[in-house]
């Protein structure tokens, strides 16, 4: 028995999510597996019902359960709170109280979608990228912060960017694994020429690095990297960087594979996962059976793979994915004429996973 704890949030979060679950339930009927699914509120949903983004109950619930299945927070509708009660702090407090200090998004380029990209096809073919970002410390998490009045009357606002040994070394020590599964390659991006906290990340994921002497290490300024990564791709294969250039940085990089709808992620710690689209909300075609539903698709593919260990479930699903996007099938992200709906779309893929 599997828990999971589906949380659709706000958007088109509800309907990505509600895709997804088709693969969960495609997945049981193949393999003869039971997962025991539980679904609640999050984020503006969540204020709206209860005043808050997030619950102690749905935050017992997510504790309680093998991986939690997130869709999007945010819009419009609630901009105007203030920031500690906006819906994107239901993300903070996930991470924070479940652990999940590693963020793996992936991004990597589908040889039928090299069209799609604006990136030349001989700068992006062949493209495969993880970026393994630093979830719970760094200037998301560091105190002190808030804005605060000056003596004449205008404001001042500050954050904090902190680093603890620990907190590199764990994530650095995350990067190292997964690049051995790979191409045994890491590029460690900071500020180190500017910023101390930078410093420290540099001279320790060099320490770590020498746990790892088959895996080939490389420092990049995040100016630098943001550069490389449209100059040049094809050179990197895991990048492991902060909180913030994490953020920056993954963004950049599904933007490579020609829609960020397409890509999923894993927030993982040493107990607790946390799987959803790298998407937003996208409160303009909310409703409107127009988003791409295979990010959410692809972010269950990672939880078969990194919570439940059901390798070869996770590649069929991936299989799925790629035998649809090569048959020519596109949502509207994809193509300006898109061919299939949300709903047409997962259809298609589930039909066409295999065991």
């Amino acid at each position: 028995m599997y828990k999971i704890l589906v949380l659709p949030g706000d958007g088109v979060g509800k309907e990505v999510v509600h895709e997804a679950l088709k693969v969960i339930k495609r997945i049981e009927s193949l393999a003869h597996l039971k997962f025991e699914i539980k679904e609640d509120q999050v984020g503006g949903a969540s204020i709206d019902q209860h005043g808050v983004p997030i619950t102690g109950e749905v935050l017992k619930k997510a504790k309680d359960s093998d991986a939690v299945l997130l869709g999007a927070v945010g819009g419009p509708k609630w901009d105007s709170l203030d920031y500690k009660v906006r819906p994107e702090q239901a993300l903070l407090v996930l991470r924070r109280e479940l652990g999940l200090y590693a963020n793996l998004r992936p991004a990597a380029v589908d040889p039928s979608l090299i069209e799609a990209s604006s990136l030349k096809r001989e700068v992006i073919e062949g493209v495969d990228i993880l970026v393994v970002r630093e979830l719970t410390g760094g200037i998301y998490f560091g105190t002190p912060k808030g804005v605060e009045k000056n003596p004449d009357g205008s404001e001042r606002g500050f954050n904090t960017e902190v680093y603890s040994t620990h907190e590199i070394e764990r994530i650095a020590k995350k990067a190292f694994e997964l690049a051995r599964k790979r191409k045994r390659k890491v590029a460690s991006v900071d500020k180190a020429n500017i910023l101390e906290s930078s410093e420290l990340w540099r001279r320790i994921v060099t320490q770590v690095a020498k746990r790892f002497p088959d895996v080939q290490l490389s420092h990049l300024y995040v100016d630098n990297c943001a550069m490389q990564l449209i100059r040049n791709p094809k050179q990197f294969d895991v990048i492991l960087t902060t909180n913030l250039f994490g953020d920056i940085l993954s963004d950049e990089a599904a933007m490579l594979t020609g829609s960020i709808g397409m890509l999923p992620s894993a927030s993982l710690g040493d107990h607790h996962a946390l799987y959803e689209p790298v998407h937003g909300s996208a409160p303009d075609i909310a409703g409107k059976n127009q988003a791409n539903p295979i990010a959410a698709i692809l972010s269950v593919a990672m939880m078969l793979r990194y919570t439940f260990g059901l390798y070869d479930l996770a590649l069929a699903v991936e299989g799925a994915v790629r035998n649809v996007l090569k048959e020519g099938y596109r949502t509207r992200d994809l193509s300006v004429d898109g061919t299939v709906s949300t709903s047409q779309m997962s259809d298609l893929i589930v039909e066409r996973i295999e065991h």
